[in-house]
C-alpha cells in the first residue's frame, strides 16, 4: 500500500523520470508514511496498557521478587519506555536511589535504548514481524543476562553515586483511571512522542533513502568486511560506539545496508552499539557510577551484542 502510493506520488504526480534520485525519493515517501503510522499506533497501544500498571508499587516488587523476576520486569520496563541511552539515565538513577538491586537497575539500562515500542514499530515496517520479534526478545534477554552478571560480579554492595539524580518514578495517581481518560492520555502521549521524534525519524529515513539510491554497497561492505561474518560483527560494535543515535532513527539506515548486501547480524550489531553503547552515555555514567562498574557494563553489553550479531548471521 505505502509502496504503491509512493510510486504514484513520485512518477505520476511529480512526473519524475526513473533515476537514482527518484528511486531514493520513492523509498523515502513509502518508508516515512509506513513508519509514522506504525509508530503512532504502537505507542498509543503501549501507552494505554501502561495506564493499568501500578508504578507506585513497582519499586517494592523489584526488591522483593525472587527467581530473577525482578530482572525480567526491569528489562520489560526498559522495553516499554522510548528512551535513548542518555535519557534512560534519570530512571536508572531512580532505581538506584530506590535501593533496587544493582543488577535490576542495569537490566533496565541495558534494555531501554535497544528495545521499545518505537523501535519495534519501525522494525516491523522495515524487516517484518519475525525479525522484529526476535530482535526485541534478544534485547530483553540481553538486559536480563547483563543485570544478573553485573550483580554476580559486582556483588550486592551499594553504589556510591558520584552525582545524585532526582527520583523520576511516576505514581499510579498521576495516570487516568477512566476509559475516556486512558484513551486521551494514550493519544496525547503518542502525539507528544511523535512530535519530538518525527524529525529524527525523517533524517534516518532520508539517510536510508540516500544509501538506497546513491551510495554504493561496497563503501560499507569494505569497512565492515563483505566476506567476513565473524570479524564484521565486533568491528560493527566498535564503529557504532561513536555514533550516538536512537535505534528507531537508524533502523532505515540499517535496512538499506542489508538490502545492499551487509549481513543482517552485522548491521544489527552496528545499530545496537550506536543506540546502547554511546560515548555521551559513557560520559554521563562516568559522573554517576565508578569507572570499574562502567567498564563492566559496557563490556558485558558489547559481548552480548556481538553474540546476537553472530546469531543473526549464522542462525537467522
Amino acid at each position: 500500500m505505502f509502496e504503491t502510493f509512493a510510486n504514484f506520488f513520485v512518477f505520476e504526480i511529480l512526473k519524475l523520470e526513473p533515476s537514482q534520485f527518484s528511486a531514493s525519493l520513492e523509498f523515502f515517501v513509502a518508508d516515512a508514511l509506513k513508519i509514522a503510522i506504525l509508530m503512532l499506533v504502537v505507542i498509543f497501544a503501549i501507552s494505554f496498557v501502561r495506564t493499568f500498571l501500578p508504578t507506585d508499587k513497582l519499586e517494592k516488587l523489584f526488591r522483593k521478587s525472587k527467581f530473577g523476576i525482578a530482572y525480567f520486569l526491569a528489562a520489560i520496563l526498559g522495553a516499554v519506555t522510548p528512551f535513548c541511552s542518555c535519557s534512560s539515565i534519570p530512571l536508572f538513577l531512580g532505581f538506584l536511589e530506590a535501593n533496587a538491586p544493582v543488577g535490576v537497575a542495569f537490566a533496565f539500562l541495558a534494555t531501554s535504548p535497544l528495545v521499545n515500542e518505537v523501535v519495534f514499530a519501525v522494525m516491523v515496517g522495515k524487516f517484518g514481524w519475525r525479525i522484529a520479534g526476535i530482535y526485541a526478545a534478544s534485547g530483553i534477554i540481553l538486559g536480563v543476562v547483563a543485570g544478573i552478571l553485573i550483580e554476580k560480579i559486582w556483588g550486592r554492595r551499594p553504589i556510591e553515586l558520584v552525582k545524585k539524580g532526582e527520583n523520576v518514578f511516576g505514581t499510579q495517581s498521576n495516570l487516568p483511571t477512566e476509559f475516556a481518560g486512558r484513551m486521551k492520555y494514550s493519544a496525547n502521549r503518542a502525539l507528544a512522542i511523535f512530535g519530538k521524534m518525527w524529525w529524527i525519524l525523517l533524517i534516518g529515513v532520508a539517510i536510508g533513502a540516500a544509501i538506497h539510491g546513491f551510495i554504493p554497497a561496497e563503501f560499507f561492505l569494505k569497512i565492515l568486511g563483505e566476506s567476513s561474518k565473524i570479524w564484521g560483527v565486533p568491528l560493527a560494535v566498535i564503529l557504532g560506539i561513536p555514533i550516538y543515535a536512537r535505534s528507531a532513527s537508524i533502523v532505515p539506515i540499517i535496512f538499506a545496508l542489508t538490502v545492499k548486501g551487509l549481513p543482517l547480524g552485522t548491521a544489527l550489531a552496528l545499530m545496537m552499539s550506536a543506540a546502547g553503547l554511546s560515548l555521551p552515555e559513557a560520559i554521563m555514567l562516568k559522573r554517576i557510577i565508578p569507572l570499574k562498574l562502567l567498564v563492566l557494563f559496557f563490556g558485558i553489553v558489547a559481548t552480548g551484542i556481538i553474540l546476537i550479531g553472530f546469531g543473526f548471521n549464522f542462525v537467522g
